[in-house]
Order: structure tokens, then sequence, then C-alpha cells
């Protein structure tokens, strides 16, 4: 979504937002009647005290007088109960649309290719999910509304000004148009100055989110001080985006302070002197025009404010909108759905590229029957862990076909696809959640019995009681509580509770003590007995076991067998690999 900066206002941009309230349409009509309320309620009160001047101080008429306080007590009372409800039903709506839009957006980036988020900042993405849209809740609760109000409010009084006096109002309307051009030039600068100001905000959540995130490699390698440095200038850039705004704040205020100023002055000079001379002007209608001459100015000052409120809230919502409107979806239009599936994966002459043009995999074609444990091996960069990416569809081939259980997986529902897949990675996620959440993600499917009855089967029962809470044991975030092998270990047990028929290990076992090793060994063999499962491979042991090994170098699949066949090829790649890799292993 494109937007020109100089605009005072995208109509087009607002009206997509209005179509959020069209479920609460009851709520915006009332709040809209509340604000029509507002408007003429504004001129009863000076209205009334016109009255108290001229038909009861001025002839002294005290009954008279009781009277009027008493209807202007009534109105007030009026004003202040329609005001509330104008208030909290006008934040009501606000906070309503604000949550649809967030189940929306979040929705919206759950299915988001991995790629998306390869390239995207996680601070900024946390800023559209959280702050913008807390920004476009003011547009309902301080911003449109209080702007219809305050639009009402100056049409009743322009309007019953007129009709009280046309010599006082021209001699408002001599200083208003001052004001008005003021209040054009101040929304325009407050728009760019609004969104250089989101621009920083989001450049800031994004740094500290990063840095917060990757502290202890900052503390690693002493960084503390440079990053001090360059949060300095980011803060700084921060800082002086909202200083603009202070900057146009403050030539535009005393501006609209001195033209009330000199509005009042030019009422009483003329208005007075009319009344002095007798010549149809009252004291009450003098100090009626003052007031409503308040009346009129207050809203038109604070209308650039709630403009501000709003452009904010515009700016935001553009942000906003713009995710929304990023078409970065793995297509989802297979109608299969994979049920009791045997795990024959098939790939024929896939090709592959992050970045068009630079192919990382150049048409690789392989086979692994159900039940084989196969092994990808490799040097770093070779395809391995592409190639498992491929297989869950978190990226879209360029060219070949993939195939599970003779069935082209672009055929297959990705749920029904990814559900009978588990994977193993080496830098194990998990929440900030118990064990036993983080090993169920929540499936009220999986039970607690389920989970307990799996860890038994798999050997790590003994370890998860032997932490506090056992399986209630909070790991706080990233599962800071626990050691790497611990996670893996948790890992495992995750995949093997879903029953998958294919199991993935993107090389689950590298960078382990060795207990946790012998438990991870113990865990493997158990979890990959009787079913698919595909090992990126890093443990000698674990490629010793492998029904078949495929090589990978560059993208290309060398060499295929089995770890015996391989080991037997004179200058093999797998040996070569086995000799200068393994071999200290095996010692």
């Amino acid at each position: 979504m494109t937007e020109k900066s100089g605009d005072a206002f995208d109509f087009k941009l607002f009206k997509r937002l209005i179509r959020y309230t069209n479920p609460y349409r009851f709520t915006f009509y009332f709040v809209g009647f509340a604000a029509i309320v507002l408007a003429t309620l504004s001129i009863v009160n000076p209205y009334l005290l016109k009255q108290v001047i001229d038909k009861t101080i001025t002839p002294k008429n005290d009954e008279l007088l009781v009277y009027f306080i008493t209807l202007m007590f009534v109105f007030l009372l009026v004003d202040v109960i329609t005001q509330f409800l104008f208030i909290y039903f006008a934040n009501w709506l606000g906070q309503e649309v604000i949550r649809d839009i967030r189940v929306k957006l979040f929705g919206h980036m759950l299915g988001f290719k991995k790629q998306y988020y390869d390239q995207s900042a996680v601070g900024r993405l946390v800023t559209r999910a959280v702050s913008d849209i807390e920004t476009i809740a003011s547009i309902f609760s301080q911003g449109l509304f209080m702007i219809i109000s305050d639009l009402l409010k100056m049409v009743a009084i322009i309007a019953y000004m007129f009709y009280q006096s046309w010599e006082l109002t021209l001699l408002v309307f001599a200083i208003l148009p001052l004001l008005v051009y003021a209040t054009r030039v101040f929304q325009k600068k407050m728009k760019k100055a609004f969104e250089e100001v989101r621009t920083q905000v989001s450049n800031l959540n994004s740094f500290v989110q990063e840095r917060i995130t990757g502290m202890k490699i900052v503390q690693l390698f002493t960084r503390e001080e440079t990053e001090y440095v360059n949060f300095k200038a980011i803060n700084e850039k921060h800082k002086n985006g909202w200083v603009k705004t202070v900057w146009y704040n403050s030539i535009f205020f005393p501006i609209a302070e001195m033209s009330s100023s000199v509005t009042i002055g030019l009422i009483v000079w003329y208005g007075g002197m009319k009344a002095a001379q007798l010549d149809g002007m009252t004291l009450g209608v003098v100090v009626e025009f003052i007031q409503l001459s308040q009346i009129l100015f207050r809203p038109l000052r604070q209308i650039a404010d709630k403009f501000n409120t709003l452009q904010m809230g515009m700016v935001a919502a553009n942000r906003v909108f713009t995710v929304l409107d990023t078409e970065s979806k793995i297509d989802d239009h297979g109608e299969l759905i994979l049920n009791n599936i045997k795990g024959n994966i098939d790939f024929d002459a896939v090709r592959f590229s992050y970045i068009q043009g630079e192919e990382v995999l150049k048409g690789i074609t392989f086979s692994v029957n159900a039940g084989e444990t196969v092994a990808i091996v490799g040097a770093t960069g070779a395809g391995k862990s592409t190639i498992i990416n491929l297989l869950n569809r978190f990226y879209e081939i360029d060219s070949g076909e993939i195939s599970v259980d003779q069935r082209d997986i672009k055929t297959v529902t990705l749920q029904s696809l990814r559900s009978n897949i588990a994977v193993v990675l080496q830098d194990v996620f998990l929440f900030a959640d118990t064990i036993l959440n983080n090993i169920t993600l929540n499936n009220s499917e999986i039970t607690y019995e389920t989970v307990e009855k799996a860890a038994k089967e798999i050997g790590i029962h003994e370890f998860i009681m032997s932490l506090p809470k056992g399986y209630h044991y909070n790991v706080k975030e990233r599962g800071a509580m626990l050691s790497s092998g611990q996670r893996q270990l948790i890992s495992f047990l995750r995949a093997y509770v879903t029953n998958p028929s294919i199991l993935v290990l993107d090389e689950a076992t590298s960078s382990i003590d060795s207990h946790s090793e012998e438990l991870i060994q113990t865990a493997t063999d158990k979890i990959t007995k009787g079913r698919t499962s595909i090992v990126i491979a890093h443990r000698l042991a674990t490629i010793k076991n492998a029904d078949k090994i495929i090589v990978m170098d560059s993208g290309t699949i060398v060499e295929q067998g089995n770890h015996t066949t391989l080991l037997e090829v004179e200058n093999g790649y797998y040996r070569n690999l086995y000799d200068v890799q393994f071999a200290t292993v095996a010692e």
C-alpha cells in the first residue's frame, strides 16, 4: 500500500478502516448521535447565560434567576451524561475494532512463508502487531468521533452566532481564517512528523529486541560499548522525530491562543460600545459572544491536536494494512488429505533457490522407502537443511516434484502434510511455559498420560521427573532453564507424541554432552523404529546405522549408499569426509 506523505488525509485508507466497524454498526451510530446531541448542547448554556444577564440580573428578577439557574443545572447534567456515554462507547468501539484487526493480522502472519520471516525484522513485526494497532484505537477514542463532535459544535455555534448578531460574527470571522490556515499547515507538517516518529519507533524496537535476544553474543565479544553507542544514535533519531512534533506544537498553539485573545478584545470593544450606546446590543449578547467564541475556538485548537491523533492512527493503520496486504503464503490449494501414509518419499529433479538465479539445489533426485532411515551428509551449505524445508513446504520449489506415497505434495493440504511429519531441529525453540505444554503445544488431544507414557518409552521420564515440578516445570523464555541437551530431549519427546509417519532429525545430536547424547541415541533408536526417518547427519553413530546415506556437495547428490559401501569407494567424497570429520570421533 502506498501513500503520499504530503497528503493531509487518506480517505481510501480511512474508508477501509471504517469497514471494521460494520459488526458494531449500532454502537457506531449511537456515538454519532451523541456527537450531534453534544453539538446542540454547546449553544444552550451560552444562551441561558445571556438570558440570566438580560432578564434577571439587569432587571433584578430573583425568581426568574432561580428558574434559569435550574435550567442550566439540568442541561449541564444532560451534557455530563452524554459526554460519558460518548467517550465510553467511542473507546469501546475502538477496542473492539483493534481486537478484530489484531486477530486478523496475527492469523495472516501465521500463514506467511518462512522466507518472509527470513527477510523481516522481528522487532518491526512486533511493533505492527502491538503498538501500531494500539495507536489505531485512538482513531476512534480520541480522533474520529471527537473531530466530528467538534465540527458539529462549530457549525451549530456559527449558525447561532449569525442568528444573534451578524456584526459580532463577522468580527470573529475576521480572525478565523488565520486560525484555519494555521491549522491546515499544522496538519500537513504533523503528518510527516508522525510518519518519521513511527519509523524511528520501529527501528528502536527492532534494535532493542535483537540486542536483548543476542545479549550473550554481545557480552561474549565485549561489544557492550559499541552497541551502547549504536543505541544512543538510534535513540537520538527517535528523540529528534518527537522533537519535530513538539516544535510544530510550540508554533501552532501560541498562534491559536493569540487569535482567541484578539477575538475577545474585538468583541468587548465593538459589542461594549454598541451596548453603551443602546444600539440594539445588550450586555448579555456581549458576554454570550465571548463564551461562544471560546467554545468555537477551543474545538478548532483541539481539532488540530485530535487530528494529530487521527493522523498517527492513520499512519499506524497504513503500516498494519501493508502487512495484511502482503502476499507471502504457500499456495494451499491441495485437496488430498494424507491418512495412514506409509512414508515413501521421492525427490524428482528438484531445483530450488532462496535468491533468484542462485540455485541451492540443482536438480536432485532420490527416494526414501517406507520405514527406512536415511542420513544426509555434506559440508555446510551443501543443501541438507533445505531438503527438510522443502519437504515441509516452507518454501516453493523452482521446478521438479516432491511426492509422499506417490502423491505430489502440492496436491495435499498443508495441514495434513505437516501433521504427518515431525521435525527435531538442532536449535530447539521452547516457549516460556511448562515442559508439558512445550511437548503438547496445547493440543488437547495429547493427554498428560500420553506424554508420560511416551517419555518412559524413549527413556527420558526420569530426567523430566528430576526437575522441580516435573512435567509442570516452567522452562522460561526459549528454554533458558534447561541445558542444550535437555532442550533437545524435550524436542524428541515433542516429535514422538505426535506419532508421525515421517521423522526428520536436523543435526539433532550436535553440541550436546555425552550423557545427553546417550539418552538421545536411545530416544533416536526408539522413535525411528518402524517409521521413515531422515537424519541430517552429524554424529558417527547415526550415520553408521542408517539404511542409506545421501552425500551432498554444493546442491547436488554426489554419492548414495550405506556406510560400508561408501567407505569402499576409492577417493570417494564420503570416505574423505569420514576420514577428516569422523575418524577422530571413532578413535
